[in-house]
């Protein structure tokens, strides 16, 4: 019986994830026709935000329930999330002002998906250890698809970032907060 339920949730991570990597790469192809960016952008948040209906909100690390601490939280994350970037010289805002709904919709999406459902799937496997690495690597191996390589060893950083708060605080409010002000501010 055990083996059984551990079966099904390996079949189910599996599925999520290769769901998100497929939603990750049909965005990137997307975005190399320059008019197709910021709807690619947004349809593969809302793709990606899908997951979430995968799980109950309260496994997911949603819900309102100590929500000043979720919200400040949220704004820590996102500026030691920015942290590498104000340390660069002549560090400025990158992102055109008419991306911005673009990058909320995707940072969302890729909450949901990776530190969200892709997490709780994968902590019903191996728990809170097999949950961070695991999603860890998949939101880095997504990344790969639209980022430089020189990039990605940050990008694992802030999925490790992101990841670690999942498991101490079992929110996903305060990372969805730190992403949504990263990928907007650069």
């Amino acid at each position: 019986m055990v083996t059984a339920l551990r079966s099904r949730a390996a079949v189910r991570a599996a599925l999520i994830g290769v769901y998100a990597l497929a939603a990750e790469l049909t965005r990137a192809l997307a975005m190399r026709t320059p008019e197709a960016a910021v709807p690619a952008l947004v349809l593969g948040g809302v793709a990606l935000m899908l997951l979430g209906f995968a799980f109950p909100v309260g496994q997911l690390g949603l819900g309102v329930t100590r929500l000043p601490v979720r919200i400040v939280g949220g704004l820590a994350l996102g500026v030691v999330l920015l942290l590498p970037a104000a340390a660069r010289s002549g560090a400025a805002p990158l992102l055109p002002a008419g991306l911005a709904l673009a990058a909320i919709a995707v940072s969302i999406g890729e909450e949901i998906a990776f530190r969200g459902a892709l997490y709780a799937a994968l902590e019903g496997i191996g728990g809170a250890p097999v949950a961070i690495v695991g999603s860890t690597l998949l939101w880095t191996l997504a990344h790969a698809l639209s980022h430089p390589p020189m990039f990605l060893g940050a990008v694992a950083a802030a999925g490790l970032l992101l990841a670690l708060w999942r498991w101490a605080c079992r929110d996903l409010v305060a990372p969805i907060i730190g992403h949504v002000i990263a990928d907007v501010a650069l």
